[in-house]
Parts: C-alpha cells; structure tokens; sequence
C-alpha cells in the first residue's frame, strides 16, 4: 500500500473526533468508510483495511469517548450520539458518496445510519453483526455455556455476584474470546493498541458488564423488522467461529433484500485480522459489483 495516509480531527459537539484517510478523498473513486465496533472500542484492527487505498480512499475514526477521540464526561451516551457522530464526519470530511462498512457494534450503528435515510450509500458492508440485540445476548449464552465446565462455573459465580472486575472472571472470559474473538497468532500489536486506547466506561454505558448481559443504552434494540426497508446492495460476512453466529446473520440475510453472504471459515469475530487476504478480497469484490448496480 503506496497511498500516503493523512489524520486529523472533526468537530463534534465542541469535541474533538479523530480520524484517518488512506488515499486521496479527491480521487473520484468512492471511499470506504469503516465503523468499529465496542461500543468503546477503536480502530486499531481496521488496520489492514489501508491496503484498499491503491483502489479507493479508506477512511477509519475513533469515535468519541476512546482512541484518539476527545473523552467527554458530560454526555449521556446513547444510539443518538454515535448516529450523530456519522453525520458529522460524513458531512464534514465530504463523504457524499460511500460504501459503508461496519463491524459488530460498528454494525448496528451503520444500520442505524441507513434506516435515518442517510443518502449517498453505495454499498453496505455489515461485518460480524447483528439486528437484534436480545437475539445477540442468547446466542453469547450458547457460546459461554459450551467452554469449558471449570470456565463456565467460574463465569456463573461472578456473573452471580456481579464482580466482574475480578482477575479471575477476567481470565475466564479470554478463554470466551480466545474462541470467539481472535483466533489468530499473538501477540497482535493492532489488539494491543485497540485494549490500550479502549473505554470501558462506554462499553458499560452501551452495553452492560459483558456480551451476555445487556443493561446498558443498547438494551432491547431491534432492527430486524425494518431490514426489510433497506434496498442497498448489502455484504454479511463472518467468520464460522464468530459471535455472529448462525441464526444472527440468518436475521441479516433473510431480512435484507439485495443481501448476500461469505462465511470465512478459519475465522471468529475479527475477521480483517484473522484472514486478511479473504476479508479484503471479499470487501473489493463487493465494493466493485455494487458500484455496477
């Protein structure tokens, strides 16, 4: 990847937004714009997406709370806010024309900007995601309850106490995402970034204590009813050992007209790590057939 890559900031709320093009966004070709997931998390393993930018401008941000993104302690953190934030580093980075990809909780966010009637998507890359999130929170019960019995006992006893800070929940949850998370080779330097510039604090806000136990803002989203409404040519890739299991992409799938699906077997949650070349091949691939559409 030759292309020069280039970083600043967006104004969002009076706060600062960072973010990062690879590539010229005065080119003519149709940028790439990523959403990571968390809620809380950061663009570190976005990473190899700037290997595009020899075919199109790739454009990654931190959204704010974490990363390289201003932490404001004065917001009620919500769907609205990161709905928001889209607007604001669409409009103010000229993105009239995009395809948009998102991952996991990045995912649910670039389905929110679809169904506000954002205009100017070209095509919609939903990566590791869900439309549902009680439908989310069982399938994670599945995948929690199938480790290992001694890993199990340890998760329902602080699932019990709440003590979720415990070193030894902690420990036990690697194993969950161990499986399920990242499968590949460590350590990863694009993880350990993401682990250093994360919010827990956000995740908390948004999400609840963990993947399995929903009490935060996002609690009882649902989607599923409105795919339906969505006519962008639409990509739901995965990987088989995803937290994106089976019936949770069957929902995005059956739900989204001009759907279609790649399943990368090798694979969990963070497939641009775990097999780049397939992610990336699948991605331009998608990317240039919509553009035909």
């Amino acid at each position: 990847m030759n292309a020069a890559v280039s970083e600043g900031y967006v104004d969002f709320r009076g706060y600062r937004t960072w973010y990062q093009v690879a590539g010229e966004l005065g080119s003519g070709a149709i940028p790439l714009l990523a959403l990571h997931g968390g809620p809380g998390s950061t663009h570190n393993y976005f990473g190899p997406l700037n290997r595009l930018a020899d075919e199109r401008p790739v454009v990654l941000y931190d959204q704010i709370g974490c990363g390289s993104s201003d932490r404001p302690q004065d917001i009620e953190w919500s769907v609205g806010v990161f709905r928001e934030e889209v607007d604001a580093v669409r409009s103010q980075l000229g993105l009239d024309h995009i395809h948009l990809l998102g991952t996991s909780w990045g995912g649910m966010l670039a389905l929110e900007h679809v169904l506000s009637g954002a205009e100017g998507i070209v095509g919609l890359i939903l990566s590791s995601t869900l439309a549902n999130v009680d439908q989310w929170a069982a399938e994670q019960m599945k995948l929690r309850n199938a480790l290992p019995p001694d890993v199990v006992e340890v998760l329902d006893r602080h699932d019990r106490a709440g003590s979720y800070d415990d070193p030894e929940y902690e420990r036990a949850m690697e194993t969950y995402m161990d499986r399920h998370f990242y499968r590949g080779p460590q350590p990863r330097e694009e993880l350990e970034r993401m682990d250093e510039g994360r919010a827990p604090d956000v995740y908390r806000a948004m999400q609840g204590p963990n993947e399995w136990t929903v009490t935060g803002a996002i609690k009882g989203w649902d989607v599923g009813d409105r795919l339906k409404e969505i006519d962008i040519p639409t990509l739901v890739i995965r990987g088989r050992y995803d937290m994106c299991t089976d019936p949770i992409a069957e929902t995005l799938v059956k739900g989204i007209p001009n759907s279609r699906e790649v399943v990368l077997e090798e694979s969990s949650h963070t497939l641009c790590l775990e097999q780049t070349d397939e992610y990336l091949a699948a991605i331009s691939k998608f990317m240039k057939e919509a553009e035909r559409t």
